[in-house]
């Protein structure tokens, strides 16, 4: 695991150098350039496979006319090194960054099709000869590792954190009102776009290809369904096998470490099934599991009771770690900087990684386990939906397909508010999948984005435009059945720019790496195979699913019932829910003056980008109980990240906040 950058188009070590150390905390272990006047690459190291000197990047070939630097973990790097040495390739070391260099070597660009696992590369091939150089910069399916670029002139710009691009000096700092947008309206913002103007993010499944004549993103892999058709004719016991089999394959590859490996745990389906395939994997080993808690503020929503049952039961090795409203407050300037983009999310992300780096280098997480196999609310709601939408009148079926087009264009946008502008997104809502889904999950939404930013940005930001627009890129499963299609709306959107965005971040800058198993694409093939009975059940679109147990509400039934072999009785009857942390309380509390002070008027005035009536309000609102916590505290995220990592860059300060986690710690002894 590594953080990547490089500058194609000519440039020094004077610009790479201050890349590199801002992703220090990225991989401590070893770092190295390379750079020949056309390009220069930098990376840091954290050391997972091979961890000796042989597993150094910039890696090159035997000739030397290819270089690579490269971030992630090959899982199938030993089957794959075992066939290119039956081709006569040789390897000077056992990482599997090695064995992606001879694939590319061998294989050319179509070599990331033979790729299972997670990566964001960079490959300079100089094999053609002076001025048909090429680079290839590739991320991997599913969106795990990030990979952003921008373009400076004649000079294009790459890196694994905003803050490395930042650090080169050759960008403009400018917001990007579109991106402000979508963070309000969604609590992140959508890919490729990235908080700032011209910086894009690479988005999953793409390459990036650039030469002297200039260059073109390509697609190399998308979500499909039925690409095992078997699977979905098979009887019901014989599809439990099989997405065991394939998620303890999953397990086993993604297992493969020469560092000490642990999981998080938080009591939940997802983390506890990965969890107890770990340890039937090792053995008579026992995993070390981490889990999150909270004080009596959070009492209600503390799920590390059905944590440390589950780790008794598996026989886990298991740390418990409170955290508290002023461990919050101590670290939440570090967290704003660390997440390298403004994000409604990450914070349990942050201090589970914290804990976990005192006793592992990587820990595995059940993150994709409610995309795939249908656990969150919203798919039941979609499924309820599809049903009165196709229980409507004919005729009222057929006029809502032939207006849609019509009512979704973005002149109708800004309308002013009004019986016109409610009527039109009545109209919106009853005609477009991706406009009723938007409603399941939002922060501020449509409306309240657009009253929140300021005149200045209304139309540069597209104000008001439609879920329909927004949506459009990441609907990448439109003619699946409702419970398909949201698994591909959410895995391209909320998963890939929010959960896996920051999880990245924020185990990174603790310089831990988290491990994703249900997010194989192996995994994902075999789920989007399935029936949809085999993922919901169907009571669960008649009765609605919150508070219910995992087995009343019909959610994930396949894990559940792969689950019944390997978690203790009585699994099924827990409360299904989101994991959640007590904001609301410390924003009432220990933050409080930390989030009167990031929007208090002047500030807001001062910044320029919102419109600090409508921040007032809702500051207002919060402390009076008409506003939930997620809208604060994100308006309060998103200014201190323009306190520690924008205003920084900007004066120059580019040294990156580091603190010592050791008092969080020791604190709670954490081994």
């Amino acid at each position: 695991m590594c953080g990547i950058c490089g500058v194609w188009g000519g440039a020094s070590r004077d610009v790479i150098s201050p890349m590199v150390d801002a992703m220090h905390h990225r991989g401590p272990d070893d770092s190295g350039v390379f750079g020949n006047g056309r390009i220069v690459l930098g990376m840091t190291r954290l050391a997972i496979i091979d961890t000796s000197t042989g597993g150094h990047q910039p890696m090159q070939s035997p000739d030397g006319q290819i270089t690579i630097v490269y971030n992630g973990e090959l899982y199938n790097f030993q089957s794959e090194r075992a066939l290119l040495e039956k081709k006569g390739y040789s390897f000077r070391s056992h990482s599997d960054t090695e064995v992606v260099l001879r694939l590319y070597e061998h294989y050319g660009d179509d070599f990331l099709h033979r790729l299972r696992g997670m990566f964001a590369l960079a490959i300079y091939d100089q094999r053609q000869g002076p001025g048909r150089e090429r680079l290839l910069l590739a991320r991997d399916q599913m969106g795990i590792k990030p990979l952003l670029y921008a373009r400076a002139g004649e000079r294009l710009i790459f890196a694994s954190e905003l803050k490395a691009i930042l650090a080169s000096g050759l960008i403009q700092t400018d917001v990007d009102p579109e991106s402000l947008r979508l963070l309000l309206t969604y609590g992140s913002v959508y890919q490729p776009r990235t908080i700032l103007r011209g910086v894009k993010m690479l988005l999953p499944a793409h390459r990036l290809i650039v030469t002297n004549s200039g260059e073109q993103v390509e697609r190399y892999w998308s979500l499909g369904l039925d690409r095992r058709p078997e699977l979905r004719r098979a009887h019901y016991q014989e599809q439990v096998a099989e997405i065991e089999r394939v998620l303890a394959e999953s397990v086993r590859l993604q297992m493969i470490s020469d560092v000490p490996l642990g999981a998080f745990l938080s009591g939940g389906l997802d983390s506890s099934l990965l969890v107890a395939l770990m340890a039937r994997e090792i053995g008579n080993g026992r995993v070390k599991t981490f889990s999150v808690g909270f004080e009596s503020e959070g009492q209600a929503i503390d799920e590390t009771d059905h944590a440390e049952r589950t780790s008794r039961f598996i026989g886990t090795d298991h740390t418990r770690v409170v955290v508290t409203a002023n461990d919050v407050r101590d670290r939440i300037n570090h967290i704003a900087a660390a997440l390298d983009q403004p994000t409604v999310d990450g914070v349990n992300s942050y201090f589970v990684s914290l804990a976990a780096r005192k006793a592992v280098t990587v820990a595995i997480s059940g993150t994709g386990g409610d995309e795939l196999f249908a656990g969150y609310p919203w798919f039941a709601e979609m499924v309820a939906d599809d049903l009165r939408q196709r229980n409507a009148q004919k005729w009222k079926a057929v006029m809502r397909q032939a207006i849609a087009p019509a009512v979704h264009l973005s002149v109708f946008d800004d309308l002013s508010p009004g019986r016109i502008q409610n009527r039109l997104e009545q109209l919106r809502y009853t005609t477009d999948f991706r406009t009723r889904y938007v409603e399941s999950y939002n922060i501020f939404g449509r409306e309240g984005a657009s009253r929140l930013l300021s005149d200045t940005l209304r139309a540069e930001a597209r104000a008001g435009r439609s879920a329909f627009h927004d949506l459009g890129q990441v609907d990448e499963l439109p003619h699946g059945t409702p419970i398909e299609r949201v698994t591909g709306v959410c895995l391209r959107g909320y998963t890939t720019n929010q959960l896996l965005r920051d999880i990245d971040a924020a185990s990174m800058s603790h310089s831990l790496e988290v491990r994703v198993p249900y997010l194989d694409p192996v995994v994902a093939e075999a789920a989007l195979s399935l029936p949809d009975e085999a993922k919901l059940g169907p009571p669960a679109a008649q009765r609605g699913i919150d508070e219910r147990t995992y087995r009343e509400s019909g959610t994930k039934r396949i894990l559940l019932d792969i689950a019944a072999a390997f978690l203790p009785k009585g699994y099924d009857s827990i409360t299904k829910r989101g994991f959640g942390m007590p904001f609301d309380s410390w924003l009432r509390g220990s933050l409080n003056e930390v989030l009167l002070d990031s929007l208090s008027e002047d500030r807001v005035r001062r910044r320029g980008l919102l419109n600090p009536v409508a921040v007032t309000a809702i500051r207002n609102d919060f402390a009076t109980g008409d506003q939930p916590w997620p809208r604060p505290w994100l308006l309060m995220m998103l200014e201190l990240w323009f306190q520690q990592v924008l205003d920084r860059s900007r004066s120059l300060q580019v040294k990156e906040t580091r603190t010592s986690p050791s008092d969080f710690l020791e604190r709670h002894k954490v081994a």
